[in-house]
């Protein structure tokens, strides 16, 4: 390249205000000479002075960019483990041989004699229907009078009715007397039941060949104090 070329390279601003005052100084001087010096007859010359642009700075070399080497990586070789095989002793079944069971073989039926059963009881006689009912040969309260109330009941002031049930025999008297419901007095329910077998007559029941029978008759009793 020839002298004044310029080389196209980055300037630092540095440079560029070293350069810039460098011009200035020179046009300074220059002006401060003409100034003084008082010229006569022909101006002489103009020498143009060429200041060549300073060198530009020295680039700084680029860092080197560090390689990451790859990494190895480390192998461990584990020894093979040593096993240590153990033999144990044959054992042998010194038992006895269980002799073989005897095949199970069913027994056969087997004949079961029972005695005989007894004969069965003949069924009970057909009892005649009763067709006609015992009938009292009299109102049953007439056989009671205010002489019959128990001392005991007046005493305590005790009434009430007595419910009861008569078993009249084909003879027509009274074979049995039941209380069904009490009047709340035991004295008043016994001398019920007293005065009814001793004093109630009636006609027997028949059955439906003429024949007396049995019968159960039920009626009741009003005690009320005398007065």
């Amino acid at each position: 390249m020839t002298q004044g070329a310029y080389l196209e390279t980055k300037r630092s601003p540095t440079a560029l205000t070293i350069v810039v005052l460098m011009h200035g100084a020179a046009i300074t001087a220059l002006a401060m000479s003409k100034m003084d010096v008082i010229s006569v007859g022909p101006k002489p010359p103009t020498t143009i002075i060429d200041i060549p642009n300073p060198p530009p700075p020295p680039v700084p070399p680029e860092p080197l960019k560090q390689v990451q080497q790859p990494q190895q990586r480390q192998v461990v070789t584990q020894p093979p483990q040593i096993v240590q095989m153990v033999q144990r002793p044959v054992e042998f079944d010194t038992s006895p041989v269980p002799t073989p069971a005897q095949p199970y073989v069913q027994p056969g039926p087997v004949d079961i004699i029972l005695p005989p059963a007894p004969p069965s009881p003949p069924p009970p006689a057909p009892q005649p229907k009763k067709v006609e009912s015992a009938r009292a040969k009299a109102n049953l309260a007439s056989y009671v009078s205010n002489d019959d109330y128990p001392a005991s009941a007046v005493r305590n002031e005790e009434q009430g009715t007595t419910r009861f049930q008569l078993t009249v025999g084909p003879d027509g008297r009274v074979a049995d007397c039941r209380v069904t419901g009490t009047s709340g007095s035991n004295a008043l329910d016994t001398a019920t039941c007293r005065l009814m077998k001793s004093r109630a007559r009636f006609t027997p029941a028949r059955d439906s060949d003429g024949k007396a029978t049995g019968d159960s008759v039920y009626n009741a009793i009003r005690w009320v104090l005398p007065d």
